[in-house]
């Protein structure tokens, strides 16, 4: 359709041209004395337009004539800044390749070039970027080398290109380098003090979250590492699993470190609501306050949810976290006096009543019934226990209780034998 147009176009020059041209009897007359010259204006039409065709051809050859050196200026800009981004890959390449030696001096190649280049008067926008970045590698590379001199160098010529306007964003990368660097160094109040100095949004992306948890675990500052994991967790940074056994891990730690009751009252409280209910955290808690002679009701407090969940939901608690809260519980039982073991008599009475073939709870029964001086029924308890206990803990602990209730009786021989069924099955450990 466009061709089309055109040669309709064309047609109608044509035919205007001829209408115009063909009968036009018009003279134009140029006097310079003694001469006199009569031109048809048909010609001098024709003659101005390859005049004026002349004068472009000439003026855009004079153009093309002058414009010849900023041309070769330009290809010369052109041709250089190539070799440079050649170079920078070129050093991207081998450093991704472990060809450090390689990396660093591609990087130092795309310095030299970018320092002739500003000696010769041309200075690129992005320049102080292009620096920075090949300061890093360089840096980068002779970090791999255990070269601390020459990294600290490129390093601080680095952060000082990253101050220009066009390089600001770089700064943050360089940062999170440092800090890296440091924990590779094995230098970790290095890398928190690195991460600290970042802008707020930036210290907590991802990956600097990442650091400063590798950093405060290297630090040993769990309460720091706890609250850096749990930015982590509802980030998505890892997987549910994985998550739930690192703030576990964490809470742990945390609490091992509590060497006073009151101490320990403060790190129960810092933990969240979802951590209080991990049954690792709280029988560790409540073991830790038991082992720092502090308040026997709080630490079966803390014990309550995890036994509210093993007596309700079926399955709820691994076998070895049940071993470890009846542990905790008889350890509890062992300390505290009358009245408040009595409501736990109820519970425990109630989970082994609605449990009869659960062992771990009969024997949890007999032990209460025992510290309660309710030697008869303890004793019936224990026994029925022993036929079926799984755990040789539990087993150790149950045969020495009967050797107890046996002494309290007078029956000399019955304690001999449950004592000898104790050593049996390991070194006795009285409850």
């Amino acid at each position: 359709m466009r061709a089309a147009l055109w040669f309709l176009g064309l047609f109608a020059m044509a035919v205007a041209i001829a209408l115009f041209a063909g009968n036009n009897q018009g003279t134009i007359t140029v006097f310079w004395p003694p001469y006199r010259v009569d031109l048809s204006l048909n010609l001098v039409l024709l003659l101005l337009a390859l005049l004026f065709l002349v004068l472009h051809v000439a003026l855009r050859a004079l153009a093309a004539l002058f414009a010849i050196p900023g041309h070769a200026h330009s290809w010369r800009l052109q041709h250089q800044e190539r070799a440079m981004h050649l170079a920078l890959l070129d050093s991207l390449s081998h450093l991704v390749a472990g060809r450090f030696i390689r990396a660093r001096k591609a990087a130092e190649v795309v310095l030299a070039r970018e320092s002739a280049m500003t000696r010769g008067g041309e200075t690129l926008v992005y320049a102080g970027r292009l620096r920075a970045l090949s300061h890093l590698l360089a840096a980068e590379s002779a970090q791999a080398l255990q070269d601390k001199a020459a990294r600290e160098e490129h390093f601080q010529q680095a952060l000082d290109q990253a101050l220009h306007h066009d390089a600001q964003g770089t700064r943050e990368g360089l940062q999170l380098r440092a800090a890296r660097w440091a924990l590779e160094d094995h230098d970790a109040q290095g890398a928190l003090q690195w991460l600290d100095d970042m802008p707020q949004g930036a210290a907590r992306r991802t990956i600097a979250l990442r650091l400063r948890l590798k950093a405060a675990r290297m630090a040993r500052q769990t309460p720091l590492a706890l609250e850096t994991a749990r930015l982590l967790a509802k980030h998505r940074a890892f997987s549910e699993v994985a998550a739930q056994g690192l703030l576990r891990g964490l809470a742990l730690e945390l609490v091992s470190t509590a060497y006073d009751p009151d101490q320990l009252q403060a790190v129960w409280h810092q933990l969240e609501a979802s951590e209080r209910l991990t049954p690792e955290v709280a029988i560790e808690a409540a073991n830790r306050m038991l082992q720092l002679d502090g308040d026997v009701d709080l630490a079966r407090s803390w014990l309550l949810p995890i036994w509210e969940r093993m007596v309700g939901q079926a399955g709820a608690l691994t076998e070895a976290q049940r071993i470890s809260l009846i542990h905790a519980l008889e350890n509890g039982f062992a300390l505290a006096s009358g009245a408040p073991e009595a409501a736990w008599l109820i519970r425990i009475e109630q989970a082994q009543m609605a449990n009869p073939g659960d062992s771990a709870l009969q024997y949890l029964a007999g032990i209460t019934c025992m510290r309660l001086q309710l030697w008869g029924k303890a004793q019936q308890l224990l026994k029925q226990s022993l036929t079926r206990l799984q755990d040789a803990g539990l087993a150790r602990n149950a045969w020495a209780a009967l050797a107890e209730l046996a002494e309290q009786r007078g029956d000399v021989a019955a304690s001999t034998q449950a004592w000898q069924n104790a050593a049996k099955t390991g070194t006795t450990r009285l409850a």
